[in-house]
């Protein structure tokens, strides 16, 4: 399917998603997104009334769903957390050498947004949902409970750190080697 053929919503989505991830929200107008997304000027506000920060919300949630389909992919097969925490950070970083992907794509859509609850509250819901998704692996996998959550947030924390370092550092070597810290 090439991008023309993607509904004109769509387009939109995946364009704020990549331009807002490498430019940060407010490097970002909207002739930029109309021009990548090769979206008619109405579109826009057609599909995302309050404009771009509808669209920031919007790009956030794919990029959230990509990232959790990450997480359940280098989990699932996984024969302990290490092992599944190991192949989620070389997933990682082959998607900073890949595909640019040298930040958090939430971060870059929702803090570097304007400040407004809306979409604070929904990078939280995000990142709560990454943290449940890995928590739910480890539970399978044998920690307890509370070992878990710890084990889940750490591993988000160390995420986190790691996206920024391995931007500053320009090497994704940074990224590979987060599960050792665990």
């Amino acid at each position: 399917m090439t991008d023309t053929a993607r509904p004109t919503k769509d387009r939109l989505i995946l364009a704020a998603a990549t331009l807002f991830r490498t430019r940060g929200y407010h490097g970002v107008g909207l002739a930029d997104l109309l021009a990548e997304a090769k979206a008619p000027k109405g579109s826009l506000y057609h599909h995302f009334p309050n404009g771009k920060s509808d669209l920031a919300i919007a790009a956030a949630t794919w990029a959230s769903d990509e990232m959790l389909r990450l997480i359940a992919a280098s989990f699932d097969g996984a024969d302990t957390f290490k092992a599944g925490a190991t192949t989620l950070c070389y997933k990682l970083a082959k998607l900073f050498d890949k595909t640019g992907w040298d930040t958090c794509p939430i971060a870059a859509t929702l803090f570097e947004g304007p400040d407004n609850t809306e979409m604070r509250a929904h990078a939280a819901h995000i990142y709560d949902g990454w943290i449940a998704e890995v928590l739910d692996h480890a539970e399978r996998l044998g920690l307890s409970e509370t070992e878990a959550k710890s084990k889940a947030e750490h591993l988000f924390v160390l995420i986190q750190g790691g996206w920024m370092l391995a931007r500053a550092r320009r090497n994704s070597d940074v990224l590979r080697t987060l599960a050792e810290q665990l």
